[in-house]
Order: C-alpha cells, then structure tokens, then sequence
C-alpha cells in the first residue's frame, strides 16, 4: 500500500502504523510547543528569584504542584507576619519586649535555626528541579559554585538573628541573677502583676570608681531613680559622695554599730561612698560576705524614706565603652572642662553643644579640675539623662553586639532575670515620660551636717510634683547645670558659726525638683 493512503505499511508486519507528518508552512496546523533549554545563566536565575518568591522554579521546571504548594505557604507566612505588624502597630516597641523572655528568646532561636535549614533545602531542590545535568560541564561547575554561596547568603540573615539572641540570651544571664535576693520580692506567677502591686519602683544607680591602682569600690556617683510604674515618669535624686554620717534603719546590722550616724565619732569621716566598701570588708558586722550594695541601700532609702528596691553598680569605664558603642553622646558644655591628668592635661572639653566620645564623657562627669563635687554632680546627672534620651532601640539594635560587651563589663546589679521583660517595658516608658531630677547640694542642703528631716520632705514634694501633668515652660530658663544650685558655692561659706545648729532651718524653703531638658538642654 502506497503512503498516500495515510498509513505506512511495514515489511513482514500486518498491522498499518499511521505516519506522522511535519505539517506544511502555511498549511494552518499548529505545532506542539516546548520550553527553551535552560542555560547557565536563566539556571542561576530561577534558583536565586526562588529565594524571595519560593516555588518559582518548580513552576518553571514543570513541577506544578510542588511549586504552588510552596508559594501558598509562603504567602500564609507574609500574611501572618503581615497581620502581626498591624495588628500590633499601635505599640509595637512594646509589644516586641516580649521577645525579651527566655523562652521567647529560645523559641526565636528555634525558629531562625529551622527557618534557615528550609531556606537552604529550598534553594537545593529548586537548583536540582531545575535540571543542571543538562548544562555542559562549565555551566554545572559555575552553576554549582553560585548556588552554593547563594546557600550561605540566604542562611546568613537567619543566623544573625540567631546570634544576636543568643547574644542578648547570655547577656541577661551574665548582668541578672538566676537566684533572687532574700531581702528583694519573689518572683509573680504567671497572670500576676510581676512589681506585686507597687505604684513605684525605687532603684538605685551607683557609678563605681574602681581601678588597677586601688582596691575595693569607691561609689562615685550614687543617684536614685524613683519611677512611677504607671506613667514612667521618673524623679532623680542624686546623694553627695561627701554626705555625712548617715544613719542606718533599725532593721540594719550597722545601725546597732553605728546608733549615731556612719562613723560619727570621727571629725571629718563617714562618707556616704565608704559605705559599701566598709560593709565588704566587715562581714563579720553585716552577717555575711559581699554585703556593701544592701548597706548602701538601707543608708539612702532611709535618708529619703524611700525602699530601695534594686540596685545596679556601672563601672565608670565600662560606662566609656557602652557611650562609645551608641556612637556618642551630645551634650551641652556650659563651660570648659579640663580633663585627663593630674591637672587636666590630657585635653579640654569646650563649651557649647559637644558630642563626646565615651572617654570624654567619662570624664565630664569625673573631672575635678576647677571643680567640687558639686558640680560634678550636675554634669553626672546630665550623662545619664543625655544617654537614657539618645539611646534610641534603632541606635541598640545597629550596635546591639558592641553594647551587649560594653554591658557585660560595667554591670552588677541584684534585679532578678524573671523582671527583665518588666523592666524593659518599663524603660520604654520612662523614655517618652517626664523626667525631673533633685540634687541635694548647697545651699538648700550642706553635706556636712545633713538636715535630714528636710531632705525627706524634699524628697516627697519631687515624688508628689512629677506626678502631676507638665506645664508649658517658662521663658528664660537657664539650663545650665552648674547653676541650678550653686554648686561652685563652698561648703564651708554656708556653715554657721555653731556647730551645733542645723546649717538650713526647716523653715527655709527647699529646692524643687526640676526638668533634665531644661537643665541640661537635652
């Protein structure tokens, strides 16, 4: 039979196979289709858009089902996170503090782990979906070597995250103890409110100014921060080094010791920054070892009549490195500090708005050039309200890693990990709230001879004062610290002639408490 008739007939065999034809140009018939053979170059392609839109290359390779099973999942994931974001736009800085738990910090560290090993599986399976066999040798070679290092890339995201957890994991564990102090509340179940019901919390800020060439601890700088836990708002209170013969709560190992006031019996000793010292190097007295933070406690909670509830001790130069890793700090210069040196040789900070270097910071606070204590006070307690306003959570989280060593070598404090979370949703407030600060300096105060009763009810005018809504500032107001009380002025110039008598009458009229803004012109 001729292959007219459609069919081709074949030697030895019965059956008739239809013969296919290649249709004619023009003839009309359509030709069935194939997809172009994949080069080294759309190879490397679809495997790197499968690792923003994953699937991709299994819709290219054919894999139909495969391909629309991984782009569905991964758009319930954009969409969850997505609804996250909204859900929780209105606060979302705080809401984030829960990521500060331990077991939220273990389950994000879980999460990027099993996250990049999918991440890595995907872009392998999408590689192999893809056919390189096909590619030439060349074309395998480089396709397997780009693949591979767009493994590493896509995984790196992932680990960082992990890093830095974990780096904020060992952190916390390192600053904050596992075991709570006895003398410090319990930590709250689950559902209860973790500061047991307090409208305030109290704690105490020690600059320690230890160093290679002197032994023990030296309390520098002592400042108390008394917080409201609803508002955030926040009084600083910032106690003298030089403050005199402080008493001690009957409650106290030293008040038996000491009935009349910290070393009362000597003419120019008992400073209020030997206290914690003395309390380390007598345990026999204190009932124990390492009890210098709860005898400095108890002396300034009672001198305000506040319960201090925390404490956390900062090295001055740990301090340095963790003003370094924010980048600096800005700060107003009223006038020119001499600093480094026994005379302040090294350098000189000049007046005007400055941004300092941690080293500089450091000694801003710390230089006795031309200075008294008095003044170094003011100028302290504008580094801590220039580094609580400039330490912004974009500025942490760019320099997180630097700031988590910084942190690991300038603090010791008794706050409990359970209250870490709590306390970071604390700071968050504190950040947007108003923050006031008292000095007791002369000549409202004198160190000398304390008025006690009259520090205790400036104490409770400040409490009562940053409770109430700010008003409009008034015009003129001088920010200068070294002027909010004089604190150029001697001691000895506001001293009575008696002894005996109280250097500021209770009758006198007491500094209020002022802004940290309008003080240090943060």
């Amino acid at each position: 039979m001729s292959e007219r008739d459609g069919v081709e007939a074949v030697p030895g065999d019965r059956k008739r196979r239809p013969i296919r034809r290649r249709p004619r140009p023009g003839s009309g018939s359509a030709a069935p289709r194939f997809a172009k053979p994949l080069t080294t170059g759309s190879v490397l392609g679809w495997t790197a858009l499968s690792a923003v839109l994953p699937g991709a290359a299994h819709l290219r390779a054919g894999h139909r089902r495969t391909g629309l099973a991984l782009i569905g999942a991964y758009a319930v994931l954009l969409l969850a996170v997505l609804a996250y974001v909204l859900i929780n736009s209105d606060d979302l800085l705080a809401s984030a503090t829960s990521f500060v738990s331990d077991g939220m910090m273990v389950a994000v560290v879980v999460a990027a782990s099993v996250l990049a090993l999918a991440w890595f599986a995907l872009l392998v399976s999408s590689y192999i979906a893809l056919g390189p066999n096909r590619l030439n040798q060349q074309g395998q070679v480089v396709t397997g070597i780009v693949v591979g290092v767009l493994c590493v890339a896509v995984m790196s995201p992932f680990a960082l995250v992990g890093n830095t957890v974990l780096t904020v994991r060992n952190t916390i564990q390192n600053i904050f103890p596992s075991v709570v102090d006895p003398d410090a509340p319990a930590a709250a179940k689950d559902g209860e409110d973790p500061w047991h019901g307090k409208t305030r919390v109290n704690f105490l800020l020690v600059g320690g100014d230890a160093a290679g060439n002197r032994t023990g601890v030296r309390t520098d700088s002592m400042n108390v921060a008394s917080v409201d836990l609803r508002t955030g708002a926040t009084v600083l209170f910032s106690l003298p080094r030089n403050l005199q013969h402080v008493r001690f709560p009957p409650t106290s190992p030293l008040h038996k010791q000491f009935p009349n006031g910290y070393m009362a019996e000597l003419p120019n000793g008992g400073l209020l920054n030997e206290v914690w010292q003395y309390a380390n190097d007598n345990p026999q007295i204190m009932g124990g070892r390492n009890k210098g933070p709860r005898a400095l406690m108890d002396a300034i909670g009672y001198t305000l009549n506040l319960k201090i509830d925390y404490y956390m001790l900062m090295n001055m130069y740990g301090f340095a490195d963790l003003v370094d890793a924010i980048g600096g700090l800005r700060i107003r210069v009223d006038q020119d500090v001499k600093w480094g040196g026994l005379y302040g040789t090294a350098g000189t900070i000049k007046a005007g708005f400055r941004r300092l270097t941690g080293e500089q910071a450091l000694w801003y606070g710390r230089s006795r050039v031309n200075s008294d204590d008095f003044s170094r006070m003011a100028r302290q307690r504008c580094v801590i309200g220039a580094f609580a306003q400039q330490a912004t959570p974009a500025k942490i989280l760019a320099n997180f890693t630097k700031i988590a060593g910084a942190a690991r070598r300038l603090a010791q404090t008794n706050i409990p990990q359970h209250l870490v979370q709590p306390l970071v949703e604390l700071a968050v407030k504190v950040k947007d709230a108003k923050i006031t600060s008292l000095q007791f300096v002369p000549p409202e105060f004198y160190s000398g001879r304390p008025d006690w009763v009259k520090i205790r009810q400036a104490t409770r005018k400040a409490i009562s004062d940053s409770t109430r809504p700010v008003q409009a500032k008034a015009a003129n107001v001088s920010a200068a610290p070294s002027r909010t009380s004089s604190p150029t002025a001697s001691p000895t110039a506001t001293r009575p002639v008696t002894p005996t008598q109280t250097p500021t009458r209770n009758t006198q009229k007491a500094d209020n408490a002022k802004s940290l803004d309008e003080l240090c012109g943060l």
